[in-house]
């Protein structure tokens, strides 16, 4: 990694002199790139998306108890006029008093029997008293997951432009081999907007953006914020010109699914306006809270990155990361997604089992779904470049939550400067990773 620093330093210091040019580096040595400061030498990614990986749950439970008592009661008052002395002993004595035994009752006289008089009054009194209470306890648990855009596109493997704002190159056409384009600078703050306060010029977005429309492809933007590849006095920079800059953005590119909203937090990159915006840098991080807001406001549909190199590499890198994410999440951001830009794959230091690790680590402790923004495997050997291709992108193709892959160039001599053979394509002939890649997503080269 250290001869790759060293091969960096003098091309970034002539970029600065220059102006940056595109196709000086493109994220930490594309033309106008991210830099890498870590054990390895990382670089910037770009990766657009929406989530809205928010994913909102909502839990309601209805708890009703209904409680019925009923009391009736009732009053019955019944009066019979029965001799009932005279069905015992009328024969005997009711003729001796006037009477008439007629079926065994006794008639014509007020008395019936000695000691009795007819007829009998009888007041029955019935109260009856019913209580019933009836008792209903009803529980409704609903649970609803709702991401912005519920992260619901078909996983895609794309890549970015060449040489700055290339999309077809040497007479192949890109849509053929690529779901997903990322712009390798054009959609940087500085590429758009040469100081603070100044026009802004969106005619390379503007040609990138319309050919992912032609074809039916995604277009990810990369990116909002970043501390490299600003306008320049990028100190002055305000809230309402931040703002400004994402709602012209997401009103001139309203189908863009997936747009990287900070990239390279610190200890990587810092924007010079960080304080300008909310501040919090090593503390509460407010300035990227604020960002994710702000960028939801103005592209509602998009899933929301946060972006970052070797977060999937090293296990410092990765806590840190967690802890911004867990950090931000809890101060309202709405986060969809992470970018995990994986760059340095190839690095000896750094395993597949490693790699696997920490994605798996970032996605259990955030809860949050995973895009790979950058990835690339620079060696001339065929071979090894194939193997590491076959051992890593499987896993990203198989796993269920890394949504989506976007390679860092693909013609060979025309990536990025810290990658410089990690092309995929010599000029025209696919090289072994190529061929391997295109069968796994079916499609053939050329």
């Amino acid at each position: 990694m250290l001869p790759k620093l060293i091969y960096f330093l003098p091309i970034f210091m002539l970029s600065l002199l220059i102006g940056c040019g595109d196709d000086a580096a493109s994220d930490s040595g594309e033309g106008d790139s991210d830099s890498d400061t870590d054990t390895d030498t990382d670089s910037d990614t770009d990766t657009d998306t929406d989530t809205d990986t928010d994913t909102d749950t909502d839990t309601d439970t209805d708890t009703d108890t209904d409680t019925d008592t009923d009391t009736d009661t009732d009053t019955d008052t019944d009066t019979d006029s029965d001799s009932d002395a005279c069905q015992y002993d009328c024969t005997a004595h009711c003729v001796s008093w006037g009477g008439t035994v007629q079926e065994g009752v006794c008639e014509g006289n007020l008395r019936c029997c000695d000691g009795y008089t007819a007829p009998d009054a009888d007041t029955d009194t019935d109260t009856d008293t019913d209580t019933d209470t009836d008792t209903d306890t009803d529980t409704d648990t609903d649970t609803d997951t709702d991401s912005d855009s519920d992260i619901n596109h078909p996983k895609f493997v794309g890549n970015i432009t060449t040489g700055g704002n290339s999309v077809d190159v040497n007479g192949m056409d890109y849509s053929k081999y690529w779901d997903q384009i990322t712009p390798e600078n054009a959609g940087k703050w500085g590429s758009v907007q040469g100081s603070a306060g100044g026009t802004r010029n969106w005619s390379q977005l503007d040609s990138i953006y319309a050919y992912t429309e032609d074809h039916n492809i995604m277009f990810k933007h990369h990116c909002f914020i970043w501390g490299a590849q600003q306008p320049n006095n990028a100190g002055a920079i305000t809230e309402a010109e931040v703002k400004s800059w994402m709602s012209d953005f997401c009103t001139r590119y309203p189908h863009t699914p997936i747009i990287d909203v900070v990239n390279e937090p610190p200890p990587h990159t810092t924007p010079a306006y960080a304080n300008n915006i909310g501040g919090g840098t090593n503390g509460n991080w407010q300035w990227i809270t604020n960002a994710f807001l702000w960028a939801d406001d103005a592209c509602p549909d998009a899933i929301l990155l946060l972006n970052d190199y070797n977060n999937i590499e090293w296990t410092n890198d990765n806590q840190h990361f967690i802890d911004i994410v867990k950090t931000i999440m809890e101060n309202g951001a709405p986060i969809d997604a992470i970018g995990t830009q994986a760059h340095d794959l190839d690095h000896d230091g750094v395993t597949t089992d490693t790699m696997k690790q920490l994605m798996t680590k970032l996605h259990n402790d955030t809860g949050l779904p995973l895009y790979v923004t950058e990835y690339d495997i620079s060696t001339t050997n065929d071979q090894l470049q194939l193997t590491k291709y076959q051992e890593q992108v499987s896993f990203f193709l198989d796993t269920e939550w890394i949504k989506g892959i976007t390679i860092w160039g693909w013609i060979v001599g025309r990536t990025w400067s810290m990658a410089p053979d990690s092309g995929l394509v010599n000029n025209t002939s696919p090289r072994p990773a190529m061929t391997w890649l295109m069968e796994q997503v079916g499609k053939t080269f050329p």
